[in-house]
């Protein structure tokens, strides 16, 4: 499957909070934002609190208006066409929000299943199967109450409530902030089986292990503009352009070990080397990025080749937070 599924072009929006000396103060959260996610795609916006991410997510969804700039879903301008566009869009802002406390998971579900349009045997079969596919049936979430639920049960049921419209593209805001383990990877799970599907999916998140492991592509959000995009290998290679490898040799002559580093830099790979105790000792080479495989094979063949045993050999990958924090200069959000 192929196509845009979402397009976001030069999105500006500001807020105005409170006034000073009589002029109204204005917060840009927007700043001429632009991506496009294609059809099938998971894609996640990583970035800090106030980077822009809900409000970018509240335009595409048809919530609110952009002050400039055009953003369409499904082929639909969210402005102009934006009753079209709805109706091809799932949307979960918060796990706990826009739900009737008083109401349990499957009257819940019924209540807005009626809102979509939905009735009768098709209505309930779309209740049950998306309770059972997000695990509520077996906690029984279907005869809870929402009041009742804990903070992980609320959010599989948020889900849920996109599921039974059954959406080309589903739109979440941090869905899985505050869960349990159990919970996140559960919900992480159907997102990676809906695109499996076809469908498209954009998600917001400050867990950058989920974004790495979930996403396809992922948009670097700061200032309310994207600052770097791409997979998560293409975002980990801006970090650096090499890779440490960590080398752990059984040897007793230290000449050996000098040796075999003289033997394994150059070229572009550097390294050092150090006597961690008596007869073992610990290299770390920089290869340069895409020669890991290389300088490994040389390494353990020109070991071999001198007698010296190899008892421990790492490659160590730049994370997505590495890269979150040289973009962003934030230790976390």
């Amino acid at each position: 499957m192929s196509g845009e599924a979402i397009v976001a072009e030069d999105l500006w929006k500001s807020y105005y909070k409170g006034t000073f000396l009589n002029r109204r103060l204005a917060v840009q959260a927007l700043k001429g934002l632009s991506f496009r996610v294609m059809k099938g795609e998971v894609y996640g916006l990583l970035g800090p609190n106030g980077a822009g991410k809900t409000t970018t997510v509240k335009i595409i969804s048809t919530l609110m208006e952009p002050d400039k700039g055009a953003a369409s879903v499904a082929g639909y301008d969210v402005v102009r066409e934006y009753k079209e566009a709805r109706r091809h869009i799932g949307v979960m802002l918060s796990v706990e929000r826009g739900f009737f406390w008083k109401l349990t998971g499957r009257e819940n579900l019924k209540y807005f299943g009626m809102l979509y349009g939905l009735s009768g045997g098709e209505l309930e079969e779309r209740i049950t199967w998306a309770l059972e596919t997000v695990g509520l049936l077996e906690l029984g979430g279907d005869e809870k109450y929402f009041e009742d639920m804990s903070l992980g049960m609320k959010a599989r049921l948020g889900l849920a409530r996109v599921l039974i419209k059954d959406p080309e593209v589903m739109i979440l805001d941090e869905p899985t902030l505050g869960l349990d383990p159990h919970s996140a990877r559960h919900i992480r799970r159907l997102l990676r089986e809906e695109a499996g599907k076809g469908k498209t999916v954009l998600v917001t998140t400050h867990n950058m292990f989920e974004a790495e492991i979930l996403c396809d592509r992922i948009g670097i959000i700061r200032g309310g503009r994207i600052i770097a995009e791409g997979t998560p290998g293409e975002l980990k290679s801006l970090v650096s352009d090499s890779t440490p490898i960590t080398v752990v040799l059984r040897a007793e002559d230290a000449r050996a070990v000098e040796e075999l580093y003289g033997r394994l830099v150059g070229d572009g790979v550097k390294g050092e080397y150090e006597r961690v105790e008596p007869g073992k000792w610990k290299l770390t080479i920089l290869a340069p990025r895409g020669s890991e495989d290389d300088v490994l094979a040389d390494l353990y063949s020109t070991s071999r080749s001198m007698g010296l045993r190899v008892l421990e050999a790492r490659v160590r990958e730049p994370s997505l937070e590495d890269v979150f924090i040289a973009l962003t200069g934030e230790e976390g959000s």
